[in-house]
């Protein structure tokens, strides 16, 4: 099978993932009594409205948040019980949000509507579209976009190519893969569902040639499917970003501040096709999600299927613990993952994985003077200068920034895992662009 990939730049880092890709997703369930917190902000957007009130009892999968504004997403409860507080509490961001807190009773006594078995082929575009929006799914690989604006753009971006991201490039995470090779016809399915939407589109499972079971046990699971193929990529980060991913697959690029739409394709997270499935084939909201768990500090490495509203703390001694302090760690995976302070925080929609690292292997060496070497422009997939970049950040010169392409960056960090002077590269221009973009929005 021809191995595909993106143009330019990418590195080759320690992949990390023999700690559990061979692990069985485990289901881990929160104990009676729990505290379960759900942030209204779990997407790109507005955050949702709460629609219940302290002391009110809810059912498991019963609709508790509404999404009010375009870009927004309903929230669900993952539990039964009682309401007892609806204040600000910390997120894995490191943010306070308005946030649902539910004392879990237990009994996971289900809302009525939930899990009716149906085919989806007697649907309607309209249909699968609201049972999508209500189902509260949005992109579960890390950005949270509202997936029912995704899989509707503009009549203008015509949809011919339908990506399913399975690359799974981000070292130590192995989620989707577990999930081709232990719910491969399910993920097969939510891509049919999504092609049922745009006529006439193909479908592509992209798969790096680092998970050659999950490469042959999705071309098994597609045959009979004209319209879907499994395209075989070369191991290569970050083949996962969307506009590397969509060159890699169909050869076209998507241009500066465009989205895939432009470019006719959807590209859509393994997990959050799977939660597509779930939501028009059984009528269940997004409850749960697929995490790794996973680095050298920790006792049972493996991938783990979580409540969303879970407490870390709570997961984590569920799971076995940690066979020593950790010295970071990081929610998400090496690359593009963010360090947290604490674990006293709830599992949310995009959580993806929690990375574990002893003291002597976070440890990083003391930043030096950059030697003009140019190693991160040859690494940086988007044809950046990080060098000039990270000195526009550094004296704050917005003017330069944008002129360098700065807004173009996709925050991959190949930049600073190649530097010799161990420069802030990423961090730097990941900070700096949050900061050209707000003052954009305030324009």
């Amino acid at each position: 099978m021809n191995l595909k990939t993106f143009k330019i730049g990418g590195i080759h880092p320690p992949e990390g993932k023999e700690y559990t890709e061979d692990k069985p997703i485990e289901i881990i369930m929160p104990e009676t009594g729990a505290l379960m917190v759900f942030p209204m902000s779990q997407h790109i957007g507005a955050p949702a409205s709460p629609i219940v009130a302290k002391g009110d009892r809810v059912l498991l999968g019963q609709k508790i948040a509404e999404a009010e504004a375009f870009m927004c997403s309903p929230i669900h409860s993952s539990v039964s019980g009682t309401v007892k507080d609806i204040k600000p509490m910390l997120t894995p961001g490191g943010t306070m949000v308005q946030s649902i807190i539910i004392e879990n009773d237990g009994l996971f006594e289900e809302d009525p509507s939930l899990g009716k078995d149906t085919a989806f082929e007697s649907f309607t575009r309209e249909q699968i579209l609201d049972k999508i929006k209500n189902a509260g799914i949005v992109g579960l690989g890390g950005a949270g976009f509202p997936t029912h604006i995704k899989l509707n753009p503009p009549p203008t971006d015509k949809i011919d190519s339908i990506i399913v991201n399975a690359a799974e490039c981000e070292p130590y995470l192995t989620t989707d893969h577990r999930v081709m090779l232990e719910k491969t016809d399910r993920l097969v399915q939510g891509l049919a569902i999504m092609l049922k939407l745009h006529p006439g589109a193909h479908g592509y499972i992209a798969i790096e040639n680092n998970k050659q079971n999950a490469i042959d046990a999705m071309v098994n699971a597609v045959k009979g499917y004209d319209n879907i193929s499994v395209v075989a990529l070369l191991t290569k980060y970050p083949q996962g970003s969307e506009k590397q991913l969509i060159y890699a697959v169909t050869g076209r690029e998507v241009g500066s501040g465009k989205l895939p739409a432009s470019a006719g394709c959807i590209v859509d997270n393994v997990d959050t096709v799977l939660a597509v499935e779930r939501a028009v084939c059984k009528d269940r909201p997004l409850m749960r999600r697929i995490v790794t768990f996973t680095g050298d500090a920790v006792n049972n490495p493996g991938n783990y299927q979580v409540r969303i509203g879970m407490n870390m703390n709570d997961f984590i001694k569920a799971v076995g613990g940690f066979k020593e302090e950790p010295g970071k760690i990081i929610a998400g995976g090496p690359m593009m993952g963010k360090a947290i302070y604490s674990t006293d925080v709830p599992f949310i929609k995009t959580s993806s994985a929690l990375l574990c690292l002893t003291k002597e292997a976070a440890t990083l060496p003391p930043e030096s003077n950059c030697i003009r070497c140019g190693k991160c422009v040859s690494a940086c997939p988007m044809g950046l200068m990080p060098l000039n970049l990270n000195q526009d950040a550094l004296s704050s010169d917005m003017a330069a920034f944008e002129a360098h392409h700065g807004l173009d960056c996709i925050m991959c960090g190949s930049c600073s895992f190649v530097c010799p002077a161990k420069r802030h590269l990423a961090q730097t221009i990941i900070a700096y662009r949050g900061e050209v973009m707000a003052s954009k929005r305030k324009k």
